[in-house]
C-alpha cells in the first residue's frame, strides 16, 4: 500500500460526519569498501568448570556475539577450538592469539537459574593486556541484549563506529487479523507485539532515545496518534486532532514533532510542540503533503506531496519555510534521511508499468540510484542507526514482508518469518 495512497483514503473515512553473511559488497550508496581487521575470538567458558548449565550459556552468548561481529563486516574472525582451551595459560596463550589477529575476544558466563552473568573482555595482543571489559547479569529475557551491546561495544572500540546489534525494528503487523505493532531485534530475534488494540496500527516511529514509540491507531475510532512508553510498559493517546494524526519524526533536540494532520482539510506537514502539543502547519498551496522525515541537523525535512500532479519528495528549510523539489519521477513515497545527511532513501517508480522500488538520492536531486528491480512491489524503507543498512518492505516472497538490504542494495534477505503482512517499519536508533 502506498502511504500517499493510504492518507487519501484514511483522510475520505474521517472526514467531517535477519541469516548473517560473511561476504562484503560494498555497504554504501556510493560502493565504498571498509577493509575487514582480523578479531580472534576464544570459546566463552562457563564461569563454574563442571556446570553444563553455564557451558551452554557460554556457547549460546558466545555465538550472538559473534554472528553480530560477522554481519557488522568490520572484522575477520579468527578461532581455533584446539587452541582455546589453553586460555587461561596467560602470557602463553596471547602470544598464540597474538598470530592470529590484533585482538582477542574472551568470555565467562554463569545460569543460576533466574538470573544470569557475563564477563567479557577485549585483549589487545599486541600490548598483551585487557582494554576493555564488561560485566552483564539479568533475567532470561535480557540476555541477547546483553550479548548484542559487548558487540556494538567492540564495534566501537575498534572502529570508532557505532554498531547496530542491539538496535530494533518496529513495524505494523496483521497476523492475528488486525494490524498491531511489533518490535524485532535487527536480527529478526526477540519478536514481541506491543498492541492488541484489535484495531488498524499503523506508521510506529521511534523517539530519539528509544524509549517511546508513536504511532497512528483507530483504536478509538479516529486515526489518533498514541505512545508507547516501553519503559513503563503503558499506552496513551499523545494526539487527537480531528482527522489524521500521523507521526513523522522526533527533531534531534526531542522538542519538536514532525507529523502529518488533515484537520478536515488535505492531508499537510506540522511541527508539533512535544510539550505544549501546539501544532505550526509549514506548509502553504502544496496540495495532498505526507511522510515528513527530519535531517540529522534538524535544520530541514523531506516530505513528499502531489503539487506538481504526481508525488515527488521536497526538501523544506524548517527556519524560512523554503522549499525546493528533488525528484521528477512517476511516483515518489516514505522517504528516509540517511543519519549521515547526504542521501534520502524512498520508495518510487519511473514508468507508471513498474512496480515501486527502492531509490537513494542526494540532496540536489542529480544523483538517483535504484537499489531494487525486478523483485515485486519494495516500499517503505527506513534507514539503520549507522546508515550502513535499509529495512523496507518487499512482496517478493509473495505476502509483504520486512526485507533488510546493505545501503548499496546488495545482500537482501528477510528479517523475520512472522505470519501475516507486515507493515511501515522504522529503525530504531
Amino acid at each position: 500500500m502506498k502511504i500517499l495512497t493510504a492518507l487519501l483514503l484514511l483522510a475520505a473515512a474521517v472526514s467531517p460526519a535477519a541469516a548473517a553473511t560473511e561476504v562484503y559488497i560494498g555497504i554504501s550508496p556510493g560502493g565504498a569498501e571498509v577493509k575487514k581487521s582480523a578479531l580472534a575470538m576464544a570459546s566463552f567458558l562457563p564461569a563454574r568448570p563442571d556446570s553444563v548449565e553455564d557451558a551452554a550459556l557460554a556457547e549460546s552468548l558466545r555465538d550472538i556475539v559473534r554472528a553480530d561481529l560477522l554481519y557488522s563486516r568490520y572484522f575477520d574472525i579468527k578461532e581455533d577450538p584446539m587452541s582455546q582451551a589453553n586460555l587461561d595459560a596467560g602470557k602463553e596463550s596471547l602470544a598464540w592469539w597474538k598470530g592470529l589477529a590484533g585482538h582477542l575476544i574472551t568470555g565467562k558466563a554463569q545460569d543460576s537459574g533466574g538470573v544470569w552473568t557475563f564477563n567479557a573482555r577485549l585483549y589487545d595482543l599486541a600490548k598483551g593486556k585487557v582494554v576493555m571489559e564488561k560485566f552483564y547479569q539479568g533475567e532470561k529475557r535480557a540476555l541477547r541484549r546483553a550479548a548484542h551491546l559487548f558487540a556494538d561495544d567492540v564495534v566501537l572500540r575498534l572502529t570508532g563506529r557505532l554498531g547496530v546489534a542491539h538496535s530494533k525494528i518496529a513495524f505494523s503487523n496483521n497476523s492475528t487479523g488486525r494490524k498491531e505493532i511489533y518490535i524485532v531485534d535487527y536480527d529478526g530475534e526477540n519478536l514481541t507485539r506491543l498492541t492488541s488494540d484489535n484495531s488498524i496500527n499503523l506508521l510506529p516511529r521511534w523517539s530519539n532515545d528509544a524509549s517511546r514509540i508513536y504511532y497512528t491507531t483507530y483504536r478509538w475510532g479516529n486515526p489518533d496518534m498514541f505512545e508507547i512508553d516501553l519503559k513503563a510498559g503503558k499506552i496513551r493517546p499523545f494526539t487527537t486532532f480531528q482527522g489524521l494524526n500521523i507521526p513523522g519524526g522526533v527533531s534531534p533536540d526531542g522538542m519538536t514533532m514532525l507529523m502529518t494532520l488533515s484537520r478536515g482539510d488535505d492531508p499537510s506537514i506540522y511541527a508539533l510542540d512535544v510539550v505544549s502539543k501546539k501544532a505550526k502547519k509549514l506548509l502553504k498551496g502544496f496540495g495532498v503533503s505526507s511522510s515528513p522525515t527530519w535531517s540529522p541537523d534538524g535544520k530541514e525535512a523531506a516530505f513528499v506531496s502531489d503539487r506538481s500532479g504526481n508525488p515527488q519528495i521536497y526538501i523544506i528549510n524548517i527556519e524560512t519555510g523554503k522549499t525546493r523539489k528533488l525528484t521528477r519521477m512517476n511516483w515518489c513515497d516514505s522517504p528516509s534521511w540517511s543519519p549521515s545527511g547526504e542521501w534520502i532513501v524512498f520508495a518510487g517508480r519511473e514508468t507508471s508499468k513498474e512496480k515501486l522500488n527502492i531509490f537513494v538520492t542526494d540532496l540536489t536531486g542529480s544523483q538517483i540510484r535504484r537499489l531494487t528491480n525486478k523483485a515485486a512491489d519494495n516500499e517503505d524503507p527506513t534507514w539503520s542507526p549507522d546508515g550502513r543498512l535499509i529495512a523496507f518492505t518487499s512482496t517478493r516472497r509473495g505476502r509483504r514482508e520486512i526485507f533488510l538490504m546493505d545501503a548499496d542494495g546488495s545482500a537482501p534477505h528477510p528479517l523475520t518469518e512472522l505470519k501475516g503482512w507486515s507493515f511501515t517499519p522504522d529503525w530504531g536508533p
